[in-house]
């Protein structure tokens, strides 16, 4: 078969004039750096480009733009937008914009009535739900009260303000619950309504009172309880010790807090005893110390006002034993009484505790406190007796009471 038939029927391999090659090569070539390159290379929609994409949502319009600043209040400034400081702005006008898009919200500040019983408030606040108004207005709020919104159309009484705030509060409710006594806040209407939103089950062991059906009043006691023992488990307060420093630099009467002394917490677990939906019998049978006390230092002057003039300690004790009598005691107490103060003070009315800031016959811890007889506490006898047989008969009951704890604790 000769050439031209082959040209004539295809048969062969036909080859690209060289022009055609070296043309291709070239736009593989540019192809190539294009890709290599394409990082550095704006690319049409890029941020550096167009900017940033951002939609601002206030007080229900809507508005995007494309902006190439770093803040969200400069974003804003180019929208002309203006925003009052009371005004709630999210994210925060500092905040730096870095990603591709964002959306802003504006919360307006408007006047709001806040209404609280026969309290009412007027605040200007970009709040948005009824509690954190409530708390713009100065209000505090229990979990169990409630807000409702309404309009006010009263020109006359609204002062501007287009929304009311009511708190609703919540009932308080005496709650003892199997021998645990706790003050509760209620929404319902009822005993039984109040069992249910505080999810308490009443089984056919328990008694409750009153029924179910009767209506919620403030105060009222509800008691819950199961006839027998019960084991309730309950955190309390632990009182912190004094720790008192006498100062010859203040007058008597002088008193300063240096450190305040903090409470601390135990979980106690009693086992009580309940008839009649009463307490009958508690008994504490573990307790479990959650946070120590630290105890608070305190500062007493001991200085005297007066020039400290020795006492007659007989003639204090003469005195002593006819003021008793006048109280009402029998003449069986005068041994424990005068055995007590002579262990106490010598019955000397000058007698000062230099520990503890103790002082006088009865040794009152602060001497202040004899101040409720008369302003002479410091050097009158008969006003730290008086003073003294009181707290006996208070704490004690009598001299010999005070005088038998005496002799266990060393103190009374």
């Amino acid at each position: 078969m000769n050439s031209f038939l082959k040209r004539e029927i295809g048969i062969g391999v036909w080859r690209a004039p060289t022009w055609v090659v070296l043309a291709a090569v070239a736009l593989l070539l540019l192809a190539v750096v294009g890709v290599a390159g394409s990082s550095s290379v704006v690319r049409p929609g890029s941020v550096e480009q167009n900017g940033r994409l951002i939609t601002i949502y206030d007080s229900g319009s809507e508005k995007t733009i494309l902006s190439q600043v770093e803040t969200v209040g400069e974003a804003l400034g180019e929208a002309n937008i203006e925003v009052d400081p009371s005004d709630v702005v999210e994210p925060a006008l500092d905040s730096q914009l870095i990603a591709s898009s964002y959306s802003v919200n504006i919360y307006r500040s408007k006047p709001i009535i806040v209404v609280d019983g026969d309290r009412q408030t007027r605040v200007v606040t970009a709040a948005q739900s009824g509690r954190t108004i409530a708390q713009a207005a100065n209000i505090d709020m229990y979990d169990e009260d409630i807000t409702v919104f309404s309009r006010d159309d009263d020109i006359l009484t609204s002062d501007g303000a287009i929304m009311r705030v009511a708190v609703v509060r919540a009932v308080p409710i005496n709650l003892v619950l199997y021998g645990q006594p706790m003050l509760t806040r209620t929404q319902a209407k009822t005993v039984g309504e109040f069992l249910v939103e505080k999810e308490l089950v009443i089984n056919d062991q328990d008694y409750l009172i009153p029924s179910a059906n009767t209506t919620i009043s403030a105060g009222m006691e509800i008691r819950i309880w199961r006839e027998g023992i019960n084991t309730v488990t309950v955190d309390e307060d632990v009182d912190y010790a004094v720790e008192v420093i006498q100062s010859n630099d203040h007058y008597t009467g002088y008193r300063e807090i240096k450190t305040p002394g903090v409470l601390g917490r135990r979980s106690v677990t009693y086992e009580i005893e309940i008839r009649g939906g009463r307490e009958i019998k508690r008994t504490e049978i573990a307790s479990i110390v959650l946070a120590e006390p630290k105890k608070q230092v305190e500062v007493v002057g001991i200085k005297s006002r007066v020039p400290t003039v020795p006492s007659n300690p007989g003639a204090n004790a003469e005195l002593g034993h006819k003021l008793m009598l006048e109280a009402g005691f029998g003449e069986d107490q005068w041994p424990c009484l005068y055995n007590l103060w002579a262990r106490e003070s010598g019955w000397r009315t000058e007698a000062g505790n230099p520990y503890s800031g103790a002082y006088g016959i009865p040794q009152s811890l602060p001497a202040s406190k004899m101040g409720s007889v008369a302003a002479d506490y410091m050097t009158n006898p008969a006003t730290q007796i008086i003073w003294g047989l009181g707290y006996v008969s208070g704490r004690y009951g009598t001299p010999c009471g005070a005088w038998e704890f005496f002799l266990s604790r060393n103190w009374y």
